[in-house]
């Protein structure tokens, strides 16, 4: 199988190895960084630049890009795509580039999928890539239909290599509403939670509850304010939904009501346990 990744970073640089550890691969990237592209191809992570020229000989496309670089991208490069080709987009909201993808590939005949590879770490940059970071992790994938079986079967086949554990299969809507909870919630509440000023005496009283909260706190500037605005209004609501809470609970520590305080705690207790099990 010949692949394209666009975009060596984290992902994209995780995918390009995940897919270059496989026999019969073909792997061809690009990085804006030709430093990074170069010791991609150096370090065995890619064999060749992907150029116009290779466009078309590839079975499918990865761009790993921020939502506007990617549909930068796709503008410029949609005429060269084969139409045997699938591409697959593997930015953090969906709804913008999925309406332009599909609008693209109506247009020049390829195959467009929205996708969002649910696994990652805090820092980020081909040299932190590695090929078993999607390994049993959740792939987010928006189709353009949901009734097409082969579809289905075709993303399934070009996303095998990078050995994801299970594939979700939603709508561009439905994903931005659930990713402003599950990941930019909480880069936001991390964010901003280590700005305390008793952050910097932390040393020799914090343990894991401390390092859980603040890992996500340590994040790309530029990647994660393009996707907190993008996504502005899902995520505005989560956090109003959150300030509502803690002042629920700033209320009744403030005014020492024990029992509003309990019956907070044992609310969350029990909301854990309804959504994630014992």
């Amino acid at each position: 199988m010949n692949v394209g990744i666009v975009g060596l970073g984290l992902i994209g640089g995780s995918l390009a190895k995940a897919y270059k550890s496989k026999e019969n691969m073909t792997v061809y990237g690009e990085d804006i960084d030709q430093s990074v592209q170069d010791f991609a191809k150096l370090s065995g992570a890619i064999d060749e630049p992907l150029t116009e020229d290779v466009l078309n000989k590839c079975d499918c496309i990865l761009i790993a890009l921020p939502p506007e670089a990617a549909a930068a991208w796709l503008i410029k490069n949609a005429q060269f795509i084969d139409r045997h080709t699938i591409v697959i987009d593997c930015c953090g909201t969906k709804r913008k580039i999925c309406e332009m993808g599909f609008r693209l590939a109506e247009k020049y005949g390829f195959e467009f999928v929205g996708g969002h590879p649910m696994a990652g770490t805090h820092r980020w940059g081909f040299k932190n890539s590695r090929a078993n970071l999607f390994k049993n992790a959740c792939m987010v994938v928006v189709p353009k239909t949901f009734d097409d079986i082969n579809l289905l079967e075709r993303i399934k086949k070009v996303l095998l290599p990078a050995e994801f554990g299970f594939i979700s299969v939603t709508t561009a809507q439905k994903h931005d509403h659930l990713i402003a909870f599950t990941s930019q919630l909480a880069h936001v509440v991390s964010n901003a939670y280590i700005k305390s000023p008793t952050a910097l005496e932390h040393k020799g009283f914090s343990s894991g509850s401390y390092m859980d909260l603040t890992r996500v706190a340590w994040l790309n500037p530029d990647m994660w304010t393009d996707l907190f605005l993008e996504n502005k209004d899902n995520l505005l609501s989560e956090i109003d939904t959150i300030v509502h809470s803690l002042l629920e609970y700033r209320e009744a520590i403030a005014s020492e009501d024990a029992d509003s305080l309990r019956a907070l705690l044992d609310e969350g207790r029990k909301r854990k346990q309804e959504v994630d099990g014992k």
